[in-house]
């Protein structure tokens, strides 16, 4: 098949292979190769690879909108959902270039190409995407078919869903072009079409949203771990190329075919506002903080309230073209939403695409300053008993369930899921309560960088269904018994355990022969020390009311469950903060399920092994009590001087084991 920048065409409507002239293909096999070359895996492209395969892929551009499919996308499953890229007004199908390789492992991609000279109405470009999908539906009835789209391509998306309800499609939309009539590109147009000379500064106006902030992404760079060196290097790049950026973009849009987007931009908003309540689509909607083109922020806001079925996250650093700046990763905020689903329903198990290295590294700037605060420290049982430091005592062979304690406001999570990723390359599925998978119509629990990264991270909503899942699927799973309520304690309750007096694990477990892990974790007694607990909050009238309303849009987990730990009620701990010590953890020997299932199947015998479980936990809080006193470098002062002395990558010393 042909190939041109990298990419794979296919004609409109019927998808049949685009055949350039034998001296084209010569030329761009060439260019194929040189573009691939470029995409080894931890490598994106950025703005510079986005202009250089756009001025090839314009050449002798003309024929119908159409259809192509990157090359250098990565290795998916044979039941990766389509992807449908719709671009902005550059309508060149390139605008997910820095995203290609990662979308590709997790989605078959196709990019709509628009050619310059093209001058397909709107009303068409719905006709064409809506025959693809109709098309598509009937290949595979029960995959979800997405719709990614920027300005003018998430008016199309919109349009599309709006006269499509009874298709399974999930949108997103990056700064949607619905906020055209309150934009400045609304006084832009007529000037356009008046004063010709307005074009180059029209231009330059679009480009300099194309660059985006330059602290934004001396920051992103620096994040990712470069050096000054290299940041500095490849900002002069940048600086050299902006003329090319520029003269391409005068290819891309000639003043012809800019005035033809923004009167379509015009037509599209004043479509797809008027059929918004006709959406009933899945949609996740990402605004810009600093779009310079349209008021994305407020934009997004809006529909995110006209939407039933909206979702928003935030960026509110970045410019118009989102999806070409450093810090975005598209793949990480569909998966970290919970937007991903191989079929009708999200299976939050099955569904789960695990965590890759380039998104566990950009974790890396919160993780150096945990490690300085708390310097976690990990301590394992062997089958032998002997205890070691690390996690080279936890099974590697599944199914393993970690059972431990919650610290105040389940602090010790962070560390202890990257200890296991970092020391044994462990993803741990973590059972989690429902309200962090909860989304409020007023915005309480949306767009939070910690309720995204459980989602990339394999937590899962704690239900017996899925607890039985990951047990067949051999997985490793953290869960916590005492869950919210040890979560959300009160004054003194400092290491107590709240456990259901019912032994709600031990026979599932035993049923799939997993081994048994119990962990103790202790910090500086917590981190803080509670000033108004559930208890004062809920004789506060205003504060009541808070924690009434929220606990009934969540619902309470354990509603057939008696005692302390049935109540659920969602609130905050107020809290002062102490002067950070150090994390440890201990993990004891690991109990082995495996030919008891008979004998657990009686509820008796299985009460017995529950209880020697929160048992163990207990012994293992007291152990890890006792030794932290014997700790020289208990105190942080003394882990930076230590540090100082040896080393910020060092490991510090502890108590003898």
């Amino acid at each position: 098949m042909a190939t041109t920048a990298g990419a794979c065409f296919f004609a409109a409507g019927s998808f049949q292979a685009f055949r350039p002239s034998p001296r084209r293909v010569a030329a761009t096999t060439k260019t194929t190769a040189r573009f691939a070359e470029m995409n080894v895996e931890g490598t994106r492209k950025g703005l510079r690879e986005y202009f250089e395969e756009s001025k090839v892929m314009i050449k002798s551009d003309g024929g119908p909108p159409r259809w192509f499919s990157p090359l250098e996308t990565g290795a998916r499953s044979h039941d990766s959902p389509l992807l449908l890229f719709l671009p902005g007004i550059d309508g060149v199908g390139l605008g997910l270039v820095r995203h290609h390789y990662s979308l590709g492992k997790i989605f078959d991609i196709w990019c709509l190409h628009i050619p310059v000279k093209d001058r397909t109405s709107f009303a068409g470009l719905i006709k064409l995407v809506e025959k693809t999908v109709r098309s598509e539906v009937k290949r595979s009835p029960n995959r979800p078919i997405y719709l990614v789209g920027e300005s003018l391509g998430a008016c199309i998306a919109l349009a599309v869903a709006s006269c499509n309800p009874d298709v399974d499609l999930v949108l997103i939309l990056a700064n949607p072009a619905t906020s055209f009539s309150k934009s400045q590109l609304q006084t832009v147009l007529p000037l356009l079409e008046v004063i010709p000379d307005h074009f180059h500064l029209t231009l330059r106006y679009v480009l300099s949203s194309l660059t985006g902030d330059l602290l934004k992404r001396v920051s992103g760079i620096l994040v990712r771990g470069q050096t000054l060196q290299q940041t500095v290097g490849g900002l002069c790049q940048d600086s050299v190329a902006l003329p090319l950026y520029l003269s391409v973009l005068t290819d891309i849009l000639p003043q012809e075919t800019l005035i033809w987007k923004l009167q379509m931009l015009k037509t599209a908003s004043t479509f797809v506002n008027a059929r918004l309540h006709a959406v009933e689509a899945q949609t996740l909607i990402l605004s810009s903080g600093r779009d310079q083109l349209l008021p994305s922020l407020e934009e997004g806001e809006r529909l995110f309230h006209a939407l039933p079925n909206g979702e928003i996250r935030r960026a509110g650093d970045s410019g118009h073209f989102l999806f070409l700046e450093d810090g975005i990763d598209l793949a990480s905020a569909i998966k970290g939403s919970y937007f991903y689903r191989r079929g009708k329903y999200l299976d939050c198990v099955s569904d789960y695409v695990p965590l890759t290295p380039s998104e566990f590294n950009k974790l890396n700037l919160i993780l150096s300053y945990i490690e300085q605060m708390f310097s976690p420290l990990t301590l394992s049982t062997l089958e032998d008993g002997m205890i070691v430091r690390g996690l080279g005592g936890i099974p590697m062979e599944g199914p393993v369930l970690i059972v431990g304690y919650h610290m105040l406001l389940g602090i010790e999570l962070i560390p202890l899921v990257c200890q296991f990723f970092i020391q044994r390359k462990i993803i741990l599925r973590g059972m989690a309560h429902p309200m962090l998978f909860v989304k409020l119509k007023d915005g309480r629990l949306l767009d939070s960088f910690p309720f995204d990264q459980i989602g990339i991270f394999g937590g899962v909503p704690v239900s017996a269904v899925n607890f039985y899942k990951l047990l067949s699927l051999k997985s490793h799973i953290l869960l916590y018994p005492g869950g919210i309520r040890e979560a959300l304690h009160r004054k003194g309750e400092e290491y107590k355990l709240f456990w259901p007096e019912q032994s709600e694990f031990i026979r599932m477990a035993a049923r799939f022969g997993a081994k048994i892990v119990p962990f103790g974790v202790v910090g500086e007694d917590d981190f803080g020390d509670v000033l108004l607990d559930y208890d004062d909050q809920i004789k506060i009238p205003f504060m009541k009311s808070i924690i009434e309303e929220f606990t009934n849009s969540v619902g309470n987990l354990r509603t057939e469950t008696r005692g302390e730990v049935a109540n659920q009620d969602l609130h905050f701990p107020m809290f002062l903060p102490k002067v950070p010590g150090r994390f440890y953890y201990y993990f004891g020997k690991p109990i082995e399920t495996e030919g008891r299932k008979q004998e657990l199947r009686d509820k008796g015998k299985a009460h017995e092994l529950y209880l020697q479980v929160q048992d163990e936990i207990e012994k293992n809080i007291a152990f890890l009590k006792e030794k932290r006193e014997k700790d020289p470098y208990r105190s942080v002062l003394s882990r930076l001087a230590y540090q100082a002395a040896h080393g910020v990558t060092s490991e510090i010393p502890t108590f003898e084991i």
